[in-house]
């Protein structure tokens, strides 16, 4: 057998098969892990880390890709390595074959242990064991696991000799990347609701900035402008903002001597994504934790703001 083994020739097809093959496999199964990790952070969150105030922004919609569209090429790779070695069972023993298995064997029980090692420290030094850190232990091993017996029955022949079996797990592992992604969108929302959520943003900060014009427009002249106009100057290439999805001005009033009101019609209320609105205030990034004045509901929402001449009083020439 083992003269056999070194006789087999191992063509460029089998080379890049197995080569793409094992990248896809890993790169999917490691965005997978942290698709679940990010789950878990957004439905467990922790006081002292920051989490965007949009998941697709952490990392989300990229797994998300990654998983959906690597593991089908996973899937396809492997089925024409399987057809080979049908029709030519000394395909089973080319060396980078071989090599593959051992060393998905080798990383999956490495894995493991390390998760054990990680959950046992953890316990020994008395660390508060979350609920967070917890899933996370138990995600990582069930994965490394389910890695651990697939290649090992893979390796002994067991997928050859039950091809239905083999079969079946195929379509469980598609079934559950399917269900993994579909809850992600009942979680953080989906991309439609990301996509307005974004625009939200976006109509937050045009607001901010011309509320900064109007000041600083307030201290260089000591009047306030009467429209959006005034706040314009090519020369020092300051611009009003528009709304990023209509296109047409947010609205500005002047409603006193030092006091105005700003307009915007927002897509959905502040938080905008289910994840986001399940946070309180204070864990939220981006403009809700620099300025809670800016939380709004669906529709035009309006902002009186009202400038202080004590404290921003009109800059002398």
């Amino acid at each position: 057998m083992i003269e056999r083994m070194d006789k087999v020739k191992t063509t460029p097809k089998d080379f890049f098969l197995w080569a793409g093959a094992m990248v896809a496999f890993y790169w999917s199964v490691v965005a997978f892990i942290f698709l679940i990790f990010n789950y878990i952070d957004y439905t467990f969150p922790s006081p002292t880390s920051y989490l965007p105030p949009n998941p697709y922004d952490s990392g989300v919609a990229h797994e998300m890709a990654s998983v959906v569209v690597l593991l089908p090429i996973y899937a396809v790779l492997m089925w024409l390595i399987h057809r080979d070695i049908k029709r030519d069972t000394s395909r089973r023993e080319v060396w980078v074959r071989r090599w593959a298995l051992v060393l998905t064997l080798f990383v999956a029980g490495f894995t493991m242990a390390g998760d054990l090692v990680s959950l046992l420290n953890a316990f020994f030094a008395g660390n508060d064991l979350t609920a967070s850190f917890l899933l996370k232990t138990l995600v990582l091993f069930l994965v490394a696991a389910a890695v651990f017996m697939h290649f090992i029955a893979d390796f002994w022949g067991y997928w050859q000799q039950f091809p239905e079996r083999n079969r079946y797990v195929g379509w469980g592992a598609g079934a559950l990347t399917a269900f993994t992604v579909l809850a992600g969108f009942a979680l953080f929302g989906t991309p439609a609701a990301a996509h307005e959520y974004r625009l939200d943003a976006q109509r937050v900060s045009d607001l901010q900035e011309i509320q900064s014009d109007v000041l600083n427009y307030w201290q260089r002249t000591g009047t306030m402008p009467r429209s959006l106009i005034d706040l314009s100057d090519p020369i020092s290439n300051v611009s009003v903002p528009a709304d990023p999805q209509s296109g047409e001005s947010y609205v500005y009033t002047l409603t006193g001597p030092t006091s105005f009101e700003v307009c915007a019609t927002f897509s959905a209320a502040d938080g905008g994504l289910p994840a986001s609105s399940a946070r309180t205030p204070a864990s939220l990034g981006g403009y809700n934790a620099l300025d809670l004045n800016w939380q709004h509901g669906a529709g035009q929402q309006c902002f009186l703001r009202s400038i202080d001449p004590a404290l921003y009083p009109p800059v002398k020439k």
